[in-house]
């Protein structure tokens, strides 16, 4: 019950991405990011805090704007979290399982071909979730 419930949680106040930022230090050029994001009102921290307990997974960020978030960044833990709810998503349950694919095509990429496929599979998420900055990587192999 309780997966189902934090489920819920992330197709109503939450988010999965990925974010694919320029970055000359890694080998392509490019940093591969994933996230999965809940987000509640500072009001309600203490009904938050409980839910976190609940993930142990991630981390709490207060925001300026009052707004906490609960950040899951590590590929270990995004996947086992999003195994753990992804039978019971509605919403985002396409989101998951692509997250997924593209956790598994980063652990595989070995050269610029796999990198290419990895950027594919990341532009494709981005058509899954609005975004007002949404940038297009995919290279030229």
């Amino acid at each position: 019950m309780q997966k189902a419930y934090i489920a819920g949680f992330l197709d109503g106040d939450g988010s999965i991405y990925v974010r694919m930022k320029p970055n000359d230090t890694y080998r392509y050029g490019f940093q591969i990011a994933p996230y999965v994001v809940l987000f509640q009102s500072q009001k309600d921290s203490e009904n938050f805090k409980k839910i976190c307990s609940l993930i142990d997974l991630g981390y709490i960020r207060e925001r300026n704007d009052g707004i906490l978030e609960y950040i899951i960044g590590k590929e270990d833990s995004i996947r086992g979290f999003l195994e753990m709810v992804t039978p019971f998503l509605i919403l985002k349950k396409e989101q998951a399982n692509l997250m997924i694919k593209i956790l598994d095509a980063k652990a595989k990429v070995q050269d610029k071909n796999d990198f290419h496929a990895l950027a594919k599979l990341v532009d494709r998420f981005r058509e899954l979730n609005y975004s007002k900055k949404r940038k297009r990587y995919t290279l030229t192999p």
